[in-house]
């Protein structure tokens, strides 16, 4: 593993544990080039994953861009961190066991929608937002207006 501060390659293990829901390994490092410190994640990886985009683009599946998409929409929410790590790695598990190798990034965002949408309505509302492009006012009204329990039937 190279170190991130001077690009040694010879860094060492000193320390690894189960992280979130023991579905990867953390591991302290140490370089003995620079005496720094950092950790890296170990993670299993079922098979390597292509999105499709909507505009027909294929591109890599990136974790790291999907962690970030949900932290952003989680941001100051009483979410903890080890749900919302465990809600990714069951996000992850989950196409990786939809047999195929190539994702619609539709339905990436169908499943991260439904993963949010248990946990958390305004973190569900605030991804919905950017997922589904809202153009207007009244497209997010539409939206806002399918989360709304009918008044009629009480």
């Amino acid at each position: 593993m190279r170190c991130p501060f001077c690009g040694n390659l010879d860094t060492q293990v000193k320390d690894s544990r189960p992280a979130e829901d023991h579905a990867a390994i953390r591991r302290r490092r140490f370089c003995p080039s620079c005496s720094g410190r950092f950790t890296t994640y170990e993670r299993v990886q079922l098979r390597d994953l292509v999105v499709i985009k909507s505009n027909g683009r294929r591109e890599e599946f990136d974790r790291d861009k999907l962690e970030r998409s949900i932290r952003i929409a989680l941001q100051k929410r009483p979410v903890e961190p080890e749900r919302m790590d465990q809600m990714i790695s069951g996000i992850v598990r989950r196409l990786e066991s939809m047999g195929d190798t190539d994702i619609p990034s539709a339905k990436i965002g169908e499943i991260v929608m439904e993963s949010l949408a248990r946990i958390d309505t305004v973190a569900y509302v605030r991804f919905a937002s950017v997922y589904m492009n809202f153009q207007a006012v009244g497209d997010f009204d539409r939206f806002m207006s399918q989360l709304r329990p009918d008044p009629a039937n009480k």
